[in-house]
Order: C-alpha cells, then sequence, then structure tokens
C-alpha cells in the first residue's frame, strides 16, 4: 500500500488555493489569487523541495486538472517531468482539456 500526502496551501479560514497569481482562478469573483508568494521562506522551500524531489503520482481535482492542463505539458525542466506523468483527476463531470491529453485512470 502506498501513502497518500497531502499538500495543501490553505489559510486560517479555509481558503485553499495554490500559490499561483491572481489570475489563476478567479471563479466566483475569487480575487485574492497568489496569496501566499509572499509567505514563502527557506523553510517552505525545504519542505515542499522534500517532498517534490521523489517520485510521485499527482491526484488532482477537476479545477486543478483543467489549470495544469493549460501550463504544464509546455515545461519540459525536471519539475515539469516531475508533474506532468503520471497524474489521475477526480471529478464527476470530464476533465476534457485543450490539450486533448485525457486524465490518467
Amino acid at each position: 500500500m502506498r501513502k497518500l500526502i497531502v499538500l495543501s496551501f490553505i489559510t486560517l479560514d479555509g481558503v485553499m488555493q495554490a500559490p499561483g497569481g491572481p489570475e489563476e482562478d478567479a471563479s466566483g469573483g475569487f480575487k485574492f489569487g497568489g496569496w501566499s508568494v509572499p509567505y514563502f521562506d527557506d523553510f517552505l522551500g525545504k519542505t515542499m523541495s522534500a517532498q517534490m524531489d521523489r517520485p510521485f503520482d499527482l491526484l488532482l481535482g477537476r479545477k486543478t486538472y483543467e489549470i495544469f492542463a493549460s501550463y504544464w505539458p509546455q515545461v519540459t525542466d525536471e519539475t515539469g517531468r516531475g508533474i506532468n506523468d503520471p497524474r489521475s483527476t477526480s471529478s464527476r463531470t470530464d476533465p476534457s482539456t485543450p490539450t486533448g491529453r485525457p486524465p490518467s485512470s
């Protein structure tokens, strides 16, 4: 059996959003995207590196998959290779993307 490790960016009042920019996900009128970036420090960098520097699979929700699919397939560096394959998507709807690359199951 494998471990499931969750990495989330979450505020004390329960807002979960990746460390992207303000335009990353403005759905529902959310205008605070990128809120966590000013709080990144060496400790967080080391913590993220410890998790991301080893082989991993991604389990993404539909919304996150759509955001990833529009950006990560074009990234071919070491981080991009790690994030791009393999990945799975959990969704009640069809997570079709402009890349034409279906999620792995």
